[in-house]
């Protein structure tokens, strides 16, 4: 009888234990998943995969997103990364064909976006790396494509927000939103 209250005692301990973490994980995030598609083309298909961030009254740029590199840390073992582009996991985009990123050739693939911010250029990176949580693991010998844009001034955008403008059939620039500033990189399909 001792061994079955035992065993009774240790299944319960166990299922409470299983629903305090489905509970925990039902939970939403502070920064919502999203995405944004665009086919260009016949059937070059663009998908941005992100979590959405809030400004939340905080300076953004050159404040909590640090102008440059981020400085290192503990979990990037003190070496300096870029931004994550976005907030939890890698922020990913995926190109069914091959592209041109600003007029340089980007393969068919899934890719992690990492930008490095200034007050004037950014440089936007393509890492062949792709299931990273953020930029902290970040090598710059898996880049597969850097372009260097210029972001311009934009209205008031609350939570982060990826998109895509000035659509032209096989061409489209898309864009990343959050705060008062818009970066924008134009896409070509090579239909």
């Amino acid at each position: 009888m001792k061994k079955l209250t035992i065993s009774i005692f240790v299944l319960a301990s166990m299922l409470i234990f299983t629903f305090a973490m489905l509970a925990q994980d039902a939970k939403p995030r502070a920064s919502l998943k999203a995405a944004a598609m665009q086919r260009l083309g016949k059937d070059t298909d663009i998908t941005v995969d992100y979590s959405r961030p809030g400004v939340k009254g905080r300076k953004i740029w050159g404040g909590l997103e640090p102008y440059g590199m981020h400085p290192g840390n503990k979990y990037s073992k003190n070496n300096p990364f870029p931004w994550r582009a976005g907030a939890n996991e890698n922020t990913t985009i995926t190109f069914s064909k091959a592209v041109l990123i600003e007029g340089k050739e980007l393969a068919a693939g899934k890719y992690g976006i990492h930008m490095v911010p200034s007050e004037k250029d950014w440089v936007i990176i393509f890492s062949k790396n792709n299931s990273s949580w953020g930029s902290f693991a970040y090598n710059e010998k898996e880049d597969a494509l850097r372009v260097t844009v210029t972001p311009v001034a934009s209205a008031h955008q609350e939570w982060l927000i990826y998109g895509f403008e000035n659509l032209a059939g096989t061409s489209a620039t898309a864009f990343l939103r959050w705060e008062k500033l818009k970066v924008p990189f134009k896409v070509q399909s090579t239909d």
